[in-house]
């Protein structure tokens, strides 16, 4: 890892990590500047990606309140197709409904994924049996021929910035018995070369993340902490 749990939490992060950064840089990218970042949700043809619209100020306004990274206040949109898609260092892939990809969606994300990209890509029916979980695990199948790996409960993942030392937090969704009625104990994901460039997540934490930042003084504990796991671990693989 090229930055520390000290490093992360207490001093600015200095840059993204990956390949696919390299590439044409999209002009919300330069105009934010090298160093900050910026929560890119994909955008695709089928389903419904929009999902959770809360959620993304949310984990901005983590990322402000117990780090050092400097980010752009917003989300940024991109086609999955997009070739503005390689600027982008983190990718946020969400939905409810059946995915089925276009052959330029599928070719630019596994492009994305095999350069370096980071991509989280979050069920938000918690379901495993959903018609999300099936068809996008089936897309990401046809893109991976390893398929998706349980991630363990180890993982630099769950240390990078806060310890998670059971592994990915539950969420309410599954603990009050919605969806599959599930725990999930793993989340999933892709390796390339030795680097995890893709988490998938049964879990749906962009749901548990969707409120105003403002509520979160109502929480005993607050829980998007994992979402600034997630964006630190993007920023800091090397």
């Amino acid at each position: 890892m090229s930055c520390t749990r000290r490093a992360v939490l207490r001093t600015a992060a200095a840059a993204t990590a990956g390949a696919a950064v390299a590439a044409a840089v999209p002009e919300v990218l330069r105009a934010a500047g090298p160093n900050r970042f910026v929560f890119a949700r994909a955008r695709y043809r089928s389903g419904d990606w929009d999902a959770d619209p809360k959620m993304p100020l949310n984990v901005l306004n983590s990322l402000v309140e117990y780090t050092r990274i400097p980010v752009e206040g917003r989300e940024e949109v991109v086609g999955l197709d997009s070739k503005d898609l390689a600027g982008y260092p983190f990718l946020y892939v969400t939905g409810h409904e059946l995915v089925r990809f276009t052959r330029g969606e599928k070719e630019n994300l596994g492009r994305y994924v095999a350069d370096g990209g980071f991509v989280f890509v979050d069920d938000c029916n918690h379901d495993v049996d959903g018609l999300f979980a099936k068809s996008v695990e089936r897309e990401l199948s046809d893109l991976f021929p390893r398929g998706l790996r349980p991630i363990p409960n180890d993982h630099e993942l769950y240390r990078v910035a806060f310890e998670f030392p059971a592994g990915p937090p539950p969420t309410t969704h599954e603990l009050n018995g919605w969806g599959d009625n599930l725990v999930h104990e793993q989340l999933k994901g892709i390796e390339v070369k030795g680097v995890l460039n893709l988490v998938y997540s049964n879990k749906d934490y962009g749901c548990e993340w969707d409120y105003d930042p403002k509520s979160k003084q109502y929480l005993a504990e607050d829980n998007t902490k994992f979402a600034v796991n997630l964006v630190t671990y993007a920023m800091c693989r090397g």
